[in-house]
């Protein structure tokens, strides 16, 4: 039974975060309500779950609302859970590249928990910028890429924060905590979880200051954005023999900034042809090595100056803390960055990111981690066991006859299809005992 089987490996997918929930019937509530999501058409709520897995009328909504205002479970560790489960598919030992960045959930309510007004950075631009009210989420993704699938990197959400503003904090009594410093504490417990492996991250420049910089271990290594009015420094200076004190940490030598290197007409460009956003790129370049004290402080970077042709800067800087790698290689590193930007359009347009009607404090600091734990239990399913299934497949129309990659939109109609074909949420089911429904009878009878 072959639907059987594509839905008995989504529930092995959410069985990896058993060990999360501190009984087994808030692990049911969580299995029910993440089948639910995927099945509810339109607005994705909890009722609307409910409805889609025929649970309504059989168990009060409350109990499922419950499950996000007062049962026993923790985000994080979901996340923990999941990231180990990545780090399994990606195989032990190598590189992790993680991508950080934050994005606006539009909400609406008196009495929503963190409602503030946010700069919407999709809908400004540099002349004219437009503020929205609703949620501000800071994600830290794993970027991966799934050969054979797609050559575009796949961002798996495994940690959030939200930031609440200045005025709802004041208004509240609570301590106010600048995007960053939730970013730095992001990265202090991703930490925990690598236990050494060397991790790149992607960040752009909102995010490369000394907040998340300051006392950054060494097998984490920033890729990101600086401005091109950088003030730069030479490597400090070994001490002489015989000197004493403490070694000088800034170098004395000051370099020239990004901008002025690039008018500077006696360094010539160099060429190269970067693979970029999912296409390989022509770019004119100019490098060095230097410390940006104020946000990196003496450790070295490579800092990359790209020629721009369009728009009103003359030029983009990027740099990475590791000096040894070539310019190349650090853009394309930095590219893939863009992953969590396309995460957050999947999240908000496949995934209902923004549609939960929950306000206490608890259900909105865990709705929004749950929605993206899901999205990232959707692509791990789908890459494991639903992309070798022909019949989940979605059919492409003859007019679309150039797609060669595998896009989100695909993974969550093989889950839909695959839930639907299965009859998992007959009537007469329970759904505190799917998984043993999916089981093969001894007998080889179908069960009743």
């Amino acid at each position: 039974m072959p639907d059987a089987d594509s839905v008995l490996a989504l529930l092995h997918i959410l069985e990896v975060v058993r060990p999360a929930f501190a009984q087994r019937r808030t692990f049911g509530k969580f299995v029910a309500m993440a089948m639910g999501w995927i099945l509810a058409p339109n607005r994705r709520r909890i009722t609307q779950s409910l409805l889609a897995t025929r649970l309504a009328g059989q168990q009060h909504h409350n109990r499922f609302y419950r499950l996000f205002s007062r049962d026993r479970w923790e985000p994080d560790e979901l996340g923990r859970l999941f990231f180990h489960q990545i780090v399994r598919l990606v195989g032990p030992g190598g590189t992790l590249s993680v991508a950080i960045d934050d994005t606006v959930a539009h909400h609406k309510g008196p009495k929503v928990f963190a409602l503030g007004t946010h700069l919407d950075a999709a809908r400004s631009t540099r002349k004219f910028r437009i503020f929205c009210f609703g949620h501000c989420w800071i994600f830290l993704a794993v970027t991966v890429v799934f050969p054979g699938l797609s050559s575009h990197p796949f961002a798996l959400p495994v940690l959030l924060r939200l930031y609440r503003t200045k005025k709802e904090c004041a208004k509240s009594g609570a301590a106010y905590r600048k995007k960053t410093e939730l970013a730095r504490e992001m990265l202090d417990v991703l930490v925990t979880w690598v236990d050494g492996r060397r991790v790149e991250i992607a960040a752009d420049s909102a995010y490369c200051c000394d907040t998340v910089t300051r006392d950054l271990p060494e097998h984490l290594v920033l890729f990101g954005s600086m401005r091109p009015d950088a003030v730069l420094t030479s490597a400090p200076e070994k001490r002489k023999p015989g000197r004493s004190g403490r070694p000088r940490v800034r170098g004395r030598k000051v370099l020239p900034k990004p901008a002025a290197l690039a008018q500077d007409e006696t360094v010539p460009w160099q060429t190269a042809t970067v693979q970029m956003y999912g296409r390989r790129q022509f770019v004119e370049f100019k490098s060095l090595v230097g410390q940006w004290y104020r946000p990196c402080g003496g450790r070295l970077l490579k800092i990359v100056v790209v020629r721009v042709y369009t728009g009103a800067l003359p030029c983009r800087v990027f740099f990475s803390m590791d000096v040894s790698l070539e310019p190349e290689a650090i853009l394309a590193k930095y590219a893939r960055r863009w992953s969590i930007e396309v995460t957050f359009r999947n999240l908000k347009q496949l995934m209902g990111f923004e549609h939960p009607q929950v306000r206490v404090t608890r259900s909105v600091q865990r709705m929004a981690p749950f929605v993206a734990m899901l999205y990232t239990a959707i692509v791990l399913w789908y890459v494991e066991h639903g992309c070798h299934m022909p019949q989940l497949v979605q059919p492409v129309g003859p007019w679309y006859r150039q797609k060669q990659h595998v896009a989100f939109e695909d993974m969550i109609y093989a889950a839909r299809k695959a839930l639907i074909a299965s009859g998992v949420f007959d009537p007469i089911r329970d759904s505190d005992n799917l998984r043993n429904w999916l089981q093969p009878p001894a007998d080889g009878k179908k069960a009743a």
